[in-house]
């Protein structure tokens, strides 16, 4: 069997008589027998994929369980939402600056060589956090820069992880593998969290550090065992001038990849804050500990869950409209679950918000992933998740400064709020670009939504 990708094609994707045809997957998905394309699960049959999502799956639970420990040893240290904020914008500052670069190291070489060297370094950093914590020693500053060191590493690791992924099953499962890579990111980010509540809570904000330096062995463990004969590499790219302006204007021309990357962007700065956000509540207005911080964060899990299992049964590429509308639910249920009146009313209104967001978010990582020149992927995923977590340095101060300000409701309300607004204002002018009605827009948004979750009733 090749082990290289077939060369672009254009389709219609489905959708309103305005549709026009564009290439939407440079990737095109080769004839394989049915019962080797059926199944939400199917790229796990691929053995090394199978080592690889199991340990990327425990190391990334460690990882944002680590980033709760460390915004609430912040809350411990400071109590301020301003110091919370800093921490967090030097944690994902490097982004802005390092995730091209990651990209373009993956273009160029061995991808798991590559991961075996990063996953080592945040290990490491990890663990050096852990003994100062568990010792007694750490104080204010240890932390700034080791979330600097590890926001480093991770912006070079994670476009890597994110083009690695077609090498492991080729081209035939990559859209499977695209929906379980996403949810094993974006599941971990929910489960983290809840994994942090019940270790502070039991044996204090250390040991969630340490816990997440021994995770890494996992995808250490699962890059080593891997048959490197059986992977699927891309022709590498010799290094070059100009290469980050070559993806630039790759993007540029390419509007259905703009428009997930301006969303993630905005979305993803002033919305996606849940870390800072959910501790702030349980903290400030709840009056809760750990425990309580831990509770609302699976009820997240719960719906990012639901979210998950049905992304799996996608067969095709999100279209645009269905962006939009994932966008516009995410608003409205940040918005719903700031102004519950009670805890335990917020933790059920979290249930629907986590699976808005895990929709939104997996549904731009595939929309990128799935339309992208293979040997232009390392470096649009770079850029991808510039715009995905690049914003979080401008964000995650102003929302720790707003709720310290006016009150911890309001970082999250806010957040809904610029979500919900871009979403719909960038839903009219696609409307208008594309001749269709705001009613039409939700309507089809509707149906895809209901197909893109037609396998809950499965699960």
């Amino acid at each position: 069997m090749s082990r290289t990708a077939s060369s672009p094609t254009a389709h219609v994707v489905p959708g309103s008589p305005h549709d026009e045809a564009r290439p939407t997957s440079p990737i095109t998905e080769p004839e394989a027998p049915a019962k080797e394309r059926t199944g939400p699960f199917r790229s796990l049959r691929v053995r090394n994929y199978r080592l690889y999502f199991s340990g990327q799956l425990i190391s990334l639970t460690g990882t944002w369980a680590q980033r709760v420990a460390q915004d609430w040893l912040v809350l411990q240290l400071t109590n301020s939402g301003t110091a919370l904020g800093v921490v967090t914008a030097l944690q994902f500052l490097p982004s802005l600056l390092l995730s091209m670069y990651g990209g373009a190291l993956a273009d160029r070489g061995n991808k798991r060589r590559l991961l075996l060297m990063t996953q080592t370094g945040m290990g490491l950093v990890a663990l050096l956090l852990g003994l100062l914590d568990v010792s007694g020693h750490v104080q204010l500053w240890h932390v700034f820069v080791l979330a600097g060191a590890l926001g480093v590493i991770s912006s070079i690791d994670t476009p890597i992880r994110q083009s690695f992924v077609v090498e492991m099953v080729g081209p035939a499962d990559l859209p499977n593998a695209v929906a379980l890579n996403s949810t094993a990111f974006n599941l971990a980010r929910i489960l983290g969290p809840a994994v942090a509540g019940i270790v502070i809570s039991a044996v204090g904000t250390g040991w969630a550090f340490i816990g997440n330096a021994t995770s890494t062995m996992a995808v250490l463990l699962g890059l080593t065992l891997m048959r490197t004969a059986e992977l699927f590499p891309s022709k590498p790219v010799d290094r070059a001038p100009g290469q980050y302006r070559d993806a630039l204007r790759y993007v540029r021309a390419r509007s259905d990849l703009v428009l997930p990357m301006l969303l993630v962007f905005i979305i993803g700065t002033f919305g996606m804050n849940y870390q800072i956000t959910i501790a702030l509540m349980a903290k400030q207005v709840f009056l809760r500990g750990a425990d309580s911080f831990g509770l609302l964060s699976t009820s997240l899990a719960v719906g990012a869950t639901l979210g998950a299992l049905a992304a799996t049964f996608r067969r095709r590429r999100p279209t645009r409209f269905f962006l939009i509308c994932a966008s516009i639910a995410f608003g409205v249920t940040e918005i719903a679950a700031s102004v519950m009146p009670s805890f335990d009313l917020t933790a059920l209104m979290l249930v629907p918000a986590g699976l808005a967001m895990i929709t939104f978010a997996q549904s731009c990582n595939a929309t990128v992933q799935l339309g992208v020149e293979p040997t232009m992927r390392g470096r649009v995923m770079g850029l991808y998740l510039i715009c995905f977590l690049g914003g979080t340095p401008l964000g995650a101060p102003i929302v720790g400064w707003l709720a310290s300000v006016v009150g911890p409701r309001w970082g999250m309300l806010g957040g809904g709020v610029i979500s919900l607004v871009s979403a719909l204002v960038l839903g009219v002018w696609l409307g208008r670009q594309r001749h269709v009605t705001v009613s039409d827009l939700l309507a089809r948004g509707r149906l895809r939504f209901g197909e893109a979750h037609r396998g809950l009733g499965a699960v």
